[in-house]
């Protein structure tokens, strides 16, 4: 036994040694928090959690929307007697796709929307796709330019999240709006952007709404590139992200890039549109000549990997845009949805 000097002078000792240590590791922390922030962002391969992500899609039948451009198309061309245009049009209306929603649909309007889709989804025992499409500043001016102003985007989010709670639903969420911040055109978008969409993400996760993020496609930016965005956006908190939306790249090349773009940010989950790219890229993605319908739409999950479902979101037979012969972006366009159909193999 130590004599109890000996006993309090170790203890005095073993207290400043301590505080000392405590002290050091307190500096080294707060050096550490200043270098972090003054650092550029980078991203860090997330280490994958351990635990099961639920499943997106409560069933594996995609709801077919009965109120499509396809489907208009082919009621008009069927009373104007054409029975060759109807049926085209009829073959692009029997596939189901995702379900766009933007500043056209507001208020009383989107509500209704949304629960007329929901009834036909139960009644169909499918999982609807939604496409959230209004950002502010959408498309930068391009073709698509457009959305609802800054201060009105989330109560517009709050809105689909609520309606949507305990739907089962799945909502990609502004295609193009992270691969496109890295465009000139785009300056001074993230400042606004960023924000709107992490707390969209918040919105709808926590209405138990699988959401997936822009996660642009394999010739856009770099897997890495597209992984340091899709952080900024919140990307852990989402269920995934999508790629090749309103796109052409087959899916071999799109499955590719977007299992390295998982690998990035802690193995998420994916979707690929899948809607045109039959022949793949053709040379431009603005009405591309040689374009094709691209294989039927299904949901992967449960295979084994990353990849949850091949999906139409793309309308097939709506305009890119006023280029290549076609007219506005959004509108129906029969000779694209004929030249489509025509290129498909099979």
């Amino acid at each position: 036994m130590r004599r109890p000097a000996v006993a309090v002078i170790v203890a005095i000792v073993a207290v400043l040694a301590a505080a000392a240590i405590g002290a050091g590791l307190a500096r080294q922390a707060a050096m550490n928090a200043q270098n972090a922030a003054a650092a550029p962002t980078s991203t860090a391969t997330p280490t994958p959690s351990t635990t099961p992500q639920a499943a997106a899609f409560a069933s594996p039948r995609l709801y077919l929307d009965p109120n499509t451009e396809a489907a208009a198309a082919q009621k008009r061309l069927q009373q104007q007697g054409d029975t060759a245009g109807a049926a085209l049009a009829g073959r692009i209306a029997a596939v189901p796709t995702a379900v766009w929603l933007g500043e056209w649909f507001q208020g009383d309007r989107l509500v209704t929307e949304l629960r007329n889709d929901l009834a036909d989804a139960r009644a169909q025992g499918a999982t609807p796709v939604f496409v959230a499409y209004g950002i502010p500043n959408r498309d930068c001016g391009g073709y698509s330019k457009g959305g609802l102003a800054a201060d009105q985007y989330l109560p517009w989010m709050r809105t689909i999240a609520s309606t949507l709670k305990g739907s089962h639903a799945v909502v990609l969420l502004e295609p193009d709006s992270l691969a496109m911040l890295s465009s000139a055109k785009c300056a001074g978008s993230a400042e606004v952007r960023l924000p709107l969409l992490r707390s969209s993400v918040e919105l709808l996760e926590s209405a138990g709404v699988a959401t997936y993020l822009d996660g642009g496609n394999a010739r856009w930016l770099s897997a890495t590139d597209q992984a340091a965005w899709l952080e900024r956006a919140d990307v852990q908190r989402a269920h995934g992200f999508f790629t090749n939306v309103s796109n052409f790249d087959t899916t071999s090349r799109e499955r590719d890039y977007a299992g390295r773009l998982s690998s990035k940010v802690g193995w998420k989950h994916y979707v690929i549109d899948v809607s045109r790219n039959g022949n793949g890229w053709t040379g431009t993605w603005c009405n591309p000549p040689g374009a094709a319908l691209g294989e039927a739409p299904r949901v992967t999950e449960g295979d084994g990997g990353k990849l949850d479902a091949l999906l139409w979101v793309k309308h097939p037979g709506v305009s890119d845009g006023s280029c290549n012969g076609g007219p506005a972006a959004g509108v129906w366009w029969q000779q694209g949805a004929a030249a489509l159909a025509t290129g498909a193999k099979g």
